[in-house]
C-alpha cells in the first residue's frame, strides 16, 4: 500500500525519522510496498530479487505464518505470567533440536536483547566479568551488545562510548583476509594458529587474577563478511575458554534455523556444544521474537541472584505462535534441504565465474549463506570497495537486491530467505557475469558512484528466467494455503 509518493515518503523521512538512522541505496533509495517469497517490490510494482533479506527466512509475507499470528491475535495477547499453551510449546519445540542440556528457555523480543541477557547469565553463573569477543564482530545495538561488537562500536567517533577494559578483542578467523592468512601459513592450522589468540588472552587474565566469564562468536561470522571458520576452531577455544571457568555463547541470531543447510544449528558444524544459545531475526520471518536457550544449571545461577527475569511481550503468545509457524514451514518445505541443495549450486556456479574474473579473489559459504571477496589483485588480496559498491549499484538496476559487508566492504554478501531456488540463483550469475564484464571491459575501479544508464523494466509477475513470484502456495501440518498479489492488494487464501 502506497499513501504518498516516493519523493514525499523520503521528505518525511528525512524529517521525522533519526539522523543516525541509514537506507540501502542512499542516493537512490527503494521503496518497498509489499514482498512474497524472495521477491520484494516498488511502488511501480517492480519484482525485485531479493538476496540478503535473511530475517524473513521462510519467504516474505508466507501466508501460514501470517495467519498464524493473525488467528492467535484475534484470540489473545498477554505477557509469560499466565499460562499458555504456546509458551512451553515453543521452548519444547526450540530444545528438542538443540543437544541435550540445552533445556532451558528465556524469550525475548530481539536479538540484542538476547545478547544482554546471555551476558548477565554468564556473568551470574562463572562471578567473572571478562568477556572475550571476536574482532569485526555484531551481537546488538544495546550498550552491553554494543561493547562485543567491534563492528559498531569501532565506528563512534565522539569518544563517548569505548571499549571497555573487561572487553578483549580477539582477531577474526578469517583465513582469506584476517591476521594469519592461508597463503602465508601454507603448512600451519589455522583453527589452531586463531585459536591460541584467545589462549593468550586467558593466559594474560590468570595472570592478572581475573575470571574470564565468557567467549562470544556467531558460528558464521556475518559484518565481518560472511566468515567461515577453519574446521575445529571453535572446539580448540571452547576447550580454552571452559579449562579457564568461562562459558562459551553462539550466537545464532543471524545463521541459525537450518541455514547453513548441513545442520540446523551452525554451532554445529563445528562439533561443538555451547552453554548458552542466541536466537533470533529468522525465528519470527519478520515479528519481533528471540530467546536465549542455556543449562539448568546456568539459570539457576541466574535465579540465585535474586533477581526475577520478566520481559512484558517476550514469550507472549502471538510471537509464540508466530515462531511455531516457522518452524512448521522450515520442517514441511524442506527449507533446510533446499539450503543445502541450492547453496552449494550457488557456490559451484560462482566458482565458475570466479574462473573467468580476477576481480573474485574468493568465494565461500554453507547454505545460503555466501560471500564472494572482491579484489584488485589476487597476489596482495587488496580488496576492491569500490568495484563491490558499483556491482551492487548495477545489480540494483538490474532488480536483483544484494549488500557488501566486511571491515572493506568489499564483500558481496548474499543470505536470502530459504526458499531461494536454483532458477534464482542462475538469474543472478547471469546478471552477475554481465556487470563483472562492464567492470572488465571498462576498467572501472575507482568511481563508487558511477552507474550505467539504461534501466531495463520487468512484469513484476515473472523474472528474466520465467519464474512466476505471483502466488505462494504450499502445505503446511495438512493446511493448504495461497497467496495471490496484484497491482491493486493481497489477498491470502487458506483451504481448511
Amino acid at each position: 500500500m502506497e499513501r504518498f509518493s516516493k519523493e514525499i515518503t523520503l521528505e518525511k523521512r528525512n524529517k521525522h525519522i533519526g539522523d543516525a538512522c541509514t537506507l540501502f541505496f542512499k542516493h537512490d533509495p527503494l521503496k518497498i510496498t509489499k514482498a512474497s517469497k524472495q521477491y520484494m517490490y516498488d511502488e511501480k510494482d517492480n519484482a525485485y530479487l531479493d538476496c540478503i533479506n535473511n530475517v524473513c527466512h521462510v519467504g516474505h509475507c508466507h501466508p501460514y505464518v501470517v495467519e498464524a499470528g493473525y488467528e492467535q491475535m484475534k484470540t489473545l495477547n498477554t505477557n509469560s505470567r499466565f499460562l499458555h499453551d504456546n509458551l512451553v510449546m515453543l521452548a519444547e519445540r526450540l530444545t528438542s533440536t538443540l543437544p541435550e542440556g540445552l533445556n532451558t528457555v528465556y524469550f525475548t523480543n530481539s536479538g540484542s536483547e538476547a545478547t544482554d541477557l546471555a551476558i548477565r547469565l554468564a556473568n551470574h553463573h562463572t562471578h567473572g566479568s571478562e568477556q572475550i569477543t571476536l574482532d569485526h564482530a555484531y551481537h546488538g545495538h544495546v550498550i552491553s551488545a554494543l561493547d562485543i561488537s567491534p563492528y559498531k562500536l569501532g565506528t563512534c567517533t565522539d569518544g563517548i562510548h569505548t571499549h571497555s577494559e573487561n572487553i578483549h578483542i580477539v582477531p577474526c578467523p578469517d583465513i582469506y583476509r584476517g591476521k594469519y592468512r592461508d597463503c602465508d601459513y601454507p603448512e600451519d592450522n589455522m583453527a589452531h594458529l586463531y585459536a591460541n589468540e584467545v589462549k593468550a588472552v586467558i593466559d594474560k587474565l590468570k595472570k592478572e587474577k581475573k575470571q574470564v566469564s565468557m567467549f562470544i562468536a556467531e558460528s558464521m561470522q556475518s559484518c565481518a563478511g560472511q566468515v567461515i571458520f577453519p574446521e575445529g576452531y571453535l572446539q580448540k577455544v571452547y576447550k580454552y575458554v571452559h579449562d579457564a571457568g568461562g562459558i562459551c555463547i553462539a550466537d545464532e541470531v543471524q545463521v541459525g534455523f537450518g541455514r547453513a543447510g548441513s545442520h540446523f544449528w551452525t554451532f554445529q558444524t563445528q562439533d561443538v556444544i555451547p552453554d548458552i544459545v542466541t536466537i533470533g531475526k529468522p525465528m519470527g520471518n519478520g515479528h519481533p521474537v528471540a530467546a536465549v536457550i542455556t543449562t539448568k544449571d546456568i539459570s539457576m545461577s541466574f535465579k540465585n541472584s535474586g533477581m526475577e527475569y520478566f520481559n512484558t511481550y517476550g514469550g507472549n503468545p502471538v510471537s509464540c505462535a508466530i515462531a511455531l509457524a516457522v518452524m512448521d514451514v522450515i520442517e514441511e518445505e524442506k527449507l533446510q534441504e533446499n539450503a543445502l541443495t541450492t547453496g552449494k549450486y550457488w557456490v559451484a556456479q560462482l566458482n565458475e565465474i570466479k574462473k573467468q574474473f580476477p576481480i573474485i579473489g574468493d568465494v565461500r559459504g554453507l547454505g545460503l549463506f555466501i560471500g564472494i571477496d572482491l579484489v584488485k589483485d589476487r597476489e596482495t588480496r587488496e580488496p576492491a570497495s569500490a568495484e563491490a559498491k558499483h556491482v551492487i549499484a548495477r545489480m540494483k538496476e538490474e532488480f536483483i537486491i544484494l549488500s557488501t559487508d566486511g571491515p572493506h566492504c568489499n564483500i558481496i554478501k548474499m543470505k536470502p530467505p530459504m526458499c531461494f531456488t536454483k532458477e534464482n540463483v542462475d538469474l543472478v550469475c547471469q546478471k552477475l557475469v554481465m556487470v563483472l564484464k562492464e567492470i572488465q571491459d571498462k576498467n572501472i575501479n575507482s568511481n563508487a558512484n558511477s552507474v550505467i544508464s539504461g534501466k531495463k523494466e520487468r512484469h513484476s509477475d515473472s523474472d528474466d528466467s520465467g519464474v512466476s513470484v505471483n502466488g505462494h502456495h504450499g502445505f503446511v501440518n495438512g493446511q493448504e494455503y495461497v497467496a495471490v498479489h496484484t497491482g491493486e492488494s493481497d489477498s491470502v487464501t487458506v483451504v481448511k
